[in-house]
């Protein structure tokens, strides 16, 4: 991007201070002895014509007439060339610090926050230089038209003489002009985005970002659902404690807690067994056997 603003900087203000215009005309006079064939007329930048002058025959009394151009317009193109001149310094400048010095550009933010302010001050220079440019150059083609200029000729004022222009000048190159200042408005009005996020303020932005109005709504329907679902449980701290042992049981293992359960019996409780019972009569025989439980004290 600087080697493009350099390049249109250097084409915007070398095609306007380079300018050199020429306008021909001719005055014949019904004298044929005192008409001019070839009035040459020079100007260029700064395009200060009411100091351009040239030298007419006047037609009467063999004698020539001294006439000057109208209008001052080198406050217009001196304000065009000196934008381009700075921007093509400013932007050597910065092609140097981006490539050798890329650390204390970035060091406290400093270098981008005045690149920033810079860029936006030349874009908005670039803008009205370009704008009173294009306004003056239809100014000076107008100072310098043909038709124009031959009425300032006293002699071109007389029916009987003849006054014609035999050259008049060429504009492209000061329209080629014009089109690279508004190429240079683009350019660095495109190049404030660029530059902004190099700057802390863009940082920071990205750093907190906003919540859109979508954003909020879905935070707030999330929130009214969760609300409602913690309505439909139950809360925990009324569930009965059994059933809260039976979650652990259930968590830890049925087959953990039966043998935690059974080694709990085996040695707190005696061994019971179990056996036929005697019944003895009275003559202490045998007469019936059943069921017996023995009890193994621990």
């Amino acid at each position: 991007m600087a080697t493009q603003v350099l390049i249109f900087a250097i084409c915007a203000f070398a095609t306007c201070g380079g300018y050199y215009g020429h306008l021909q005309v001719k005055v014949d006079c019904a004298d044929r002895r005192q008409s001019n064939l070839s009035i040459d007329i020079d100007f260029g930048y700064p395009f200060r014509l009411q100091q351009v002058h040239f030298k007419a025959p006047s037609c009467e009394a063999k004698r020539e007439e001294t006439l000057f151009l109208d209008g001052d317009f080198s406050s217009a193109a001196q304000f065009f060339v000196s934008v381009g001149v700075f921007v093509f310094l400013y932007s050597l400048l910065a092609t140097v610090v981006y490539v050798f010095y890329q650390n204390k550009y970035l060091k406290n933010n400093r270098g981008p926050l005045v690149d920033f302010v810079v860029t936006v001050i030349f874009s908005f220079m670039w803008l009205i230089s370009s704008f009173c440019w294009a306004k003056t150059l239809s100014n000076i083609k107008s100072a310098t038209n043909p038709t124009q200029v031959l009425l300032l000729i006293s002699a071109c004022r007389a029916q009987e003489n003849k006054c014609t222009a035999t050259q008049e000048p060429l504009w492209s190159r000061l329209n080629t002009s014009t089109v690279f200042g508004f190429v240079n408005v683009v350019l660095w009005a495109g190049n404030i985005w660029f530059v902004f996020k190099e700057t802390g303020w863009y940082k920071t932005g990205q750093r907190y970002p906003t919540r859109s109005a979508s954003g909020k709504r879905s935070s707030e329907m999330r929130q009214q659902l969760y609300t409602e679902s913690s309505f439909d449980q139950p809360d925990e701290s009324f569930v009965p404690q059994a059933t809260r042992q039976d979650s652990f049981n259930q968590s830890k293992g049925v087959h953990g807690q039966t043998s935690f359960n059974q080694l709990q019996v085996n040695s707190s409780l005696p061994q019971t067994y179990l056996s036929k019972p005697v019944i003895y009569d009275g003559e202490n025989t045998v007469a019936l056997q059943g069921p017996m439980i023995f009890v193994n004290e621990m």
